[in-house]
């Protein structure tokens, strides 16, 4: 099977089998493994920030982000199809107690313009606005990416109005990638910044959450409350460390091997609807048109029929469907997808 569902169905490399079977471990609840103590140390280092903690999820690292800035009863800025508020269980309501303050933005990006609507009112009645958290790059807008100068002005701007800004920065290695700039200075003016460990960049569990040494001091104490203290964590800590520093090098093939998926379905205009220009990084969000031209086509039936061609995708709603590409699918099984894509929307 050609599985296209997501980043995170890869497979840890052969190189981070041998590691992890080697690694140096200790008890990381006592902050005495010292594999992981590496891998926080490193990930700072690449990030120029103070410090970090490795978390199990992505999640856990955003959610511990919302909690660190905010308090009971306050609003986060989020896009409308944000991975904090669809698919993080409710958790900025459950744990931080916040309620998410939606703003739709065209193909995810949001601006300043956007955001200093969306502030809460200085008054005593109205809840007020806690924290702004983008996300880059967008997943369910297409693996988009923020341009830098977009996130400029949202610095400068929640500067002005003394505001934290948190990323959400699961693929931001291929945001980086995309524009061209290192990750550190895609994410310096922000507060915190997530980054998965276990998506494009291939280990098989993981995030970080980076900050101030303080942040990340009181980030232990949340991690502990949501079950995250993972003992002998050093096996899975020593996969991260070469998801860190050797997987980015091979992002841009991920980006190609995208592209050839979406020619392929751009090439089928009478049957799909796609925008070739969001189709920046590895993912690649496609709509089926229906036969009257107006109603969308059957999404899961689409994915059913590439199931049975030998490729894996994912419906993401009643006419869409999305494709990533991995390190797990190289150019020849991309290239046969793609024929088969272009197949099955033929015969629709």
């Amino acid at each position: 099977m050609i599985d296209l569902r997501s980043d995170t169905v890869t497979r840890p490399t052969a190189a981070m089998r041998e590691a992890m079977a080697s690694a140096e471990v200790g008890d990381d609840v006592y902050s005495e493994d010292p594999t992981v103590n590496r891998l926080e140390k490193e990930a700072a280092e690449v990030f120029g920030r103070e410090a970090a903690i490795f978390v199990p999820t992505g999640t856990m690292g955003n959610q511990i982000a919302i909690r660190l800035h905010t308090q009971h009863g306050k609003e986060v800025i989020c896009e409308a199809r944000s991975h904090v508020l669809d698919w993080e269980m409710a958790m900025m309501a459950a744990f931080s107690g916040c309620l998410a303050r939606t703003v739709a933005a065209e193909r995810g990006i949001l601006t300043w313009d956007h955001i200093k609507l969306a502030i809460g009112a200085k008054i005593y009645y109205r809840a007020q606005t806690g924290l702004i958290t983008l996300e880059n790059t967008h997943n369910m807008a297409g693996g988009t990416v923020t341009p830098f100068s977009v996130l400029e002005e949202v610095w400068a701007g929640a500067r002005e109005v003394g505001l934290p800004v948190h990323l959400d920065g699961a693929r931001v290695f291929n945001a980086a990638t995309a524009l061209g700039v290192s990750v550190a200075k895609l994410t310096s003016g922000f507060n915190t910044v997530m980054f998965c460990l276990s998506k494009g960049l291939g280990a098989p569990v993981g995030s970080m959450l980076l900050g101030s040494r303080k942040a990340i001091e009181e980030a232990r104490i949340y991690r502990k409350a949501l079950g995250g203290g993972m003992r002998q964590a050093g096996v899975l800590a020593a996969a991260g460390l070469i998801a860190l520093h050797e997987m980015p090098k091979r992002l841009q093939d991920d980006h190609d091997n995208a592209r050839l998926l979406a020619d392929s379905v751009a090439a089928e205009p009478g049957k799909a609807e796609i925008d070739l220009d969001a189709v920046q990084t590895n993912i690649v969000i496609f709509k089926l048109r229906g036969k009257d031209q107006v109603n969308g086509g059957d999404a899961v039936g689409f994915v059913a029929a590439l199931k049975q061609k030998g490729v894996l995708a994912s419906a993401i709603g009643p006419h869409s469907v999305r494709f990533v590409t991995h390190y797990d699918v190289d150019r020849v099984a991309c290239t046969k997808a793609a024929a088969i894509v272009s197949e099955e929307l033929r015969a629709l």
